[in-house]
């Protein structure tokens, strides 16, 4: 009985866990360049003394979905939209490289280049300044470049090149604050081969159907669990009332 009672047990609690990983993806469905969490589950052998004979319910490899979002035409020179795999190099506050694919960038009160969420964009020279009072253009190959407004007519000034690179999909982590980085911690290499397209952004790769059917299936798993445990109980009384017969 008290097998019955372990496993929907815990298969309850993996299905509300696996419920908010769902539902954080629901979330962001209009987040530029989200990807989706991968959630999973598997039963697992509870080690103890004698047999194991129970089994626990538990999420399996987190991972994160890498299909490509869809691309949505803005007309902001600073929107850009990465072709294939590929990522843009951003610095966190503590000094690190993360990677992201919302290239929705802006620039900052002191001129620098930085994300809707305000953390700089790296380049081959480190964050990128952008001088006041110029119009600025990004090249296939992630080359800010600004020409300024009122001066005359003249050739584009480069001011750095966006770091855009393609490291290893299985050596990829998202963490807490949505950004990716390496699993090893170490600062992934510039990949020539990946390009960028300006005055576009790559939207959320999540599909609001299927996280809503998710949803939904998950939700009648767990009230699936919820009657095993009711019948489990009720297995029990009718035992103690036998035993109390008898």
């Amino acid at each position: 009985m008290d097998r019955l009672i372990y496993t929907a047990m815990s298969s309850a609690r993996s299905l509300v866990e696996r419920q908010a990983v769902v539902a954080n993806n629901l979330a962001n469905v209009s987040t530029d360049g989200f990807r989706a969490d991968i959630s999973t589950l598997m039963a697992s052998p509870v080690p103890g003394a004698g047999l194991n004979t129970r089994v626990s319910v538990t999420d399996s490899t987190q991972g994160i979905d890498l299909s490509q979002g869809p691309t949505i035409p803005t007309g902001r020179p600073l929107d850009i939209a990465i072709q294939g795999q590929g990522w843009l190099t951003v610095q966190t506050p503590d000094g690190s490289e993360a990677y992201t694919r919302n290239g929705s960038l802006g620039v900052a009160a002191d001129g620098t280049l930085v994300t809707q969420s305000g953390l700089p964009v790296v380049s081959d020279s480190g964050p990128i300044a952008i001088p006041p009072d110029t119009t600025i253009s990004i090249g296939q190959d992630g080359t800010v470049s600004a020409i300024p407004n009122q001066a005359p007519l003249s050739a584009p000034t480069p001011l750095g090149q966006i770091k855009l690179v393609n490291p290893d999909p299985t050596n990829l982590v998202k963490g807490d604050d949505g950004m990716i980085r390496t699993k090893d911690g170490t600062s992934a290499d510039v990949d020539p081969a990946v390009t960028v397209t300006s005055g576009v952004v790559e939207g959320s790769n999540v599909s609001p159907a299927q996280a809503m059917v998710s949803m939904i299936s998950l939700a009648r798993q767990f009230d699936m669990q919820m009657k095993m445990l009711e019948s489990a109980q009720e297995n029990a009384q009718h035992a103690a009332e036998l035993l109390t017969t008898s």
